[in-house]
This record gives C-alpha cells, sequence and structure tokens, in this order.
C-alpha cells in the first residue's frame, strides 16, 4: 500500500502523544513492506530539510511562510481572540495549504507519485486531507486524538470544531483512539458509520526495565533530593488544567497522611508553571514536590519511569493517554483520571487478578489520594500491579498489533470504496 500521511508534529518536531504515535506507527508501516510519505510541519529555526529519507520514510517539510498579518481580516472574531495564537494558526494554515499543493502538483502530476490512501491527523492537517481528497478523489482516513471542545473542556475554538467535522464528513473512515472517544464524536454529529476504534501503543522493549542502567536510576532520584527509603510519585505531561496537576498536588497532604516518605516529581511543559509553584508555596510542599520544566527527550523519559514508585495521570479529559501505556511496560502502577472522556479507563484494569491500577475521579484531591495511598500499600502491591501492567501492554498494545489492526482498517475502507465504485 502507498500512504500519504499528514500530520502536525513528526521527529525531531515532537510536542505530545501525537508525535510519538505518527513516527512508531509510519516506522512500522515500512516495515509491513507498505510505502509511507510524510508532510509535517517545518517552522524550525533549525531549518530542517524539506525532503529527506528518515528510517525509509520519505518526509516532505515544506517551507513556512509567516501570513500571520494578513490573517485578521479573514478570519472568525474566534480565532482573533486567540491573540498570539494567530502565528500558530497561520503556520497551520500554510502547512496544510503548502503540503496540499506540494503532494498534489509536485509529486503526483509532475514526479508520477503514486498513493492508495491519504491520512489525515487531527484539525492541525484537516485541511490538507480535505483538499487532496477533492483534487484526487483518493480514499481518505481522518484520525481523530482529541477534540477541540474536549481538550479546552468545551471553551474552545468553533473554527476548529468546525475544521473537525468537516473532516470528519470529508472521510471514507475516521479512526479514533478509544470508546470514550467514539462516543464523544458521535454526540457532536461525526458520521457514526465510519468510526472505528483503535489503540495507541508503545514500543515494549525500548519501554523495559531490563534496559535501563541502575546506577543511572539512583543517580536522578538524587537529583530531586529523593532517598532511597522515599516514594516517588511521578506526573510527565503537559501542564494545562485538562491534565488535572493541579488536583494531584493538592491530593498530596492527604498522600503525605498515610505515606510520610512520599515525593512528587512533576515533569513538563504548559501555561500552569507559575501558577503551579505559587500553589506548591501556599500549601507549604516545597519539600515534598519537585518541578522539572522541561520536555525531556525520550531515553530521559523512560529512566524517570524507571526510577518511579507510581506514575499518576488525574486528567479531566484524556482520549487515550501513551503515558499511561509506557508507564506500565516499564512495570510501574498507574493511576488515572477515568472521569468524562477517558480512555486511560479502557486501558487500565482496577481491579481482580489482573488490576494494574486505580480509576479516581480526577476533578477530587481525596480521590486522587486514595487511589495513589492504596497502590503504595506495600512493596508486594507496588510489583505486583506493576508486572500486571507490563503483561497487559504486551498482550494488547504493542505497536506491532496496532499497526497490524490499523493497516486493517484501511483495507477494509477501500475494499468497502472499491465495492461501490
Amino acid at each position: 500500500m502507498k500512504i500519504a500521511v499528514l500530520v502536525y508534529e513528526y521527529p525531531p518536531k515532537i510536542v505530545g502523544g501525537l508525535g510519538t504515535y505518527a513516527a512508531e506507527i509510519t516506522r512500522k508501516f515500512v516495515l509491513m513492506d507498505h510505502d509511507v510519505t510524510v508532510f509535517t510541519m517545518n517552522d524550525d529555526a533549525r531549518s530542517l530539510p524539506t525532503r529527506e529519507i528518515w528510517r525509509g520514510i520519505e518526509i516532505h517539510r515544506p517551507l513556512h511562510i509567516d501570513i500571520s498579518d494578513s490573517l485578521p481580516d479573514v478570519l472568525a472574531e474566534d480565532v482573533k481572540k486567540w491573540g498570539r495564537g494567530i502565528q500558530l494558526f497561520s503556520k497551520i494554515l500554510i502547512y496544510n495549504y503548502l503540503s496540499a499543493s506540494k503532494l498534489v502538483n509536485e509529486l503526483i502530476r509532475k514526479e508520477d507519485f503514486k498513493y492508495d490512501i491519504i491520512i489525515a491527523h487531527d484539525w492541525l492537517s484537516a485541511i490538507s486531507g480535505i483538499t487532496i481528497k477533492k483534487e484526487l478523489g483518493l480514499p481518505f482516513a481522518f484520525h481523530v486524538h482529541s477534540t477541540e471542545k474536549g481538550r479546552t473542556l468545551g471553551n474552545g475554538s468553533e473554527v476548529v470544531s468546525n475544521i473537525e467535522l468537516h473532516g470528519a464528513n470529508s472521510a471514507n473512515l475516521i479512526v479514533t483512539v478509544s470508546y470514550a472517544m467514539k462516543d464523544e464524536l458521535i454526540k457532536l454529529g461525526f458520521p457514526r458509520d465510519r468510526i472505528q476504534v483503535c489503540y495507541n501503543g508503545v514500543d515494549q522493549q525500548k519501554y523495559n526495565m531490563e534496559t535501563v542502567n541502575l546506577e543511572k536510576i539512583k543517580q536522578l532520584r538524587e537529583s530531586y533530593g529523593i532517598k532511597d527509603e522515599d516514594l516517588m510519585i511521578l506526573f510527565i505531561g503537559r501542564l494545562v488544567g485538562v491534565k488535572g496537576v493541579d488536583r494531584l498536588i493538592m491530593a498530596m497532604p492527604r498522600v503525605l497522611q498515610k505515606k510520610p516518605n512520599a515525593r512528587l516529581v512533576i515533569v513538563g511543559l504548559g501555561d500552569l508553571q507559575e501558577y503551579l509553584v505559587n500553589l506548591v508555596r501556599t500549601m507549604k510542599l516545597e519539600d515534598c514536590v519537585k518541578f522539572r520544566f522541561e520536555f525531556v527527550p525520550e531515553e530521559e523519559r523512560i529512566r524517570h519511569y524507571a526510577a518511579c514508585d507510581i506514575a499518576v495521570f488525574p486528567s479531566l479529559y484524556e482520549p487515550f493517554g501513551i503515558v499511561v501505556l509506557e508507564a506500565m511496560s516499564m512495570e510501574r502502577p498507574v493511576v488515572v483520571g477515568a472521569a468524562g472522556i477517558s480512555g486511560m479507563r479502557e486501558i487500565v484494569i482496577p481491579c481482580g487478578d489482573e488490576q494494574c491500577g486505580y480509576h479516581v475521579n480526577p476533578s477530587d484531591p481525596a480521590d486522587i489520594a486514595w487511589g495513589i495511598t492504596s497502590a503504595l500499600e506495600n512493596p508486594e502491591r507496588i510489583e505486583w500491579l506493576g508486572k500486571n501492567g507490563r503483561r497487559r501492554v504486551l498482550n494488547e498494545f504493542t505497536w506491532d498489533k496496532i499497526a497490524e489492526k490499523t493497516i486493517a482498517l484501511y483495507e477494509k475502507m477501500m475494499n468497502s470504496q472499491n465495492v461501490e465504485a
């Protein structure tokens, strides 16, 4: 199969789970003998190449031009309110139009490339997917990893929501990351009969305790002032309201009542940094809550999972949550937000012989504290939960399994298109 993939973030530009997903799934497609071409952003100061082959994948990064000064004349009011976000919106528009033009006019019409299917991920690439389908009539699969209304808890841009819905209505297949997300998409008016669920995955060989140097684990814990006898709680992710990290901090006094040697490490970047620092200071938790305001590289992320005793992700909205799989693959118990739209609720088994973590109400610090202290009850329980998590990953969430299922969805959609034709 010859596949064109349109995705906003791709190595070396990785902002969150979407970039990780795109890098892993396209590599697996190539190893399954499919041809893959990726179109992604090129607004980086490092002047990334506009065309290269990386790990068997042809990558195109059309050069960015700044159109933000002209946008206010043609934008809807809710986008104008973004302020500096107009710069982002302009980058996304240009990336979409240049990518679509390059694929249609240069690769296909000039260089005689052939493609069987067009893939676009989220609203960030939907415009190019819609445009290419209209120009060429190729089958179009639209992957929805999250929605504007969900990410902003209902306070987002109507323009972005409309782009998402237009992408869905144009697509022959809509792939989303959990059954919770499928329910959300149906409520938002996405065509029910085109929606299929395919989970994300994790590299179980890379995220493996056996690959981590024990001395480096000790050094990392010491860098946060965490002793051997202390219990390290880890949060890693974007520091934004929807991730619930503020509620996690509020849970710490209750955690400390039962586990006075507990220490919380928060790793990530986001709009809440200053607020979180002030919250820790106000609650007088400076000795037991440590921050690292960085986007850490993957090797460092793996080391953090290895160093912690438990990973906690109390998101208010989380369509999937690759970080949960990463922690589980590293044999760590997990505590996850399970209210509202939560793919983590589907990943984490909260009871029974295969339990690997706890479901909590992410809006309730007391419930978050209950989940943490229950998982940290004793060393034997920590180990048992962690082993169960690793086993679940190996059974259900390897990238090989996810890639095979994704390709099967594409083939089924293409076969049905051929029958209709």
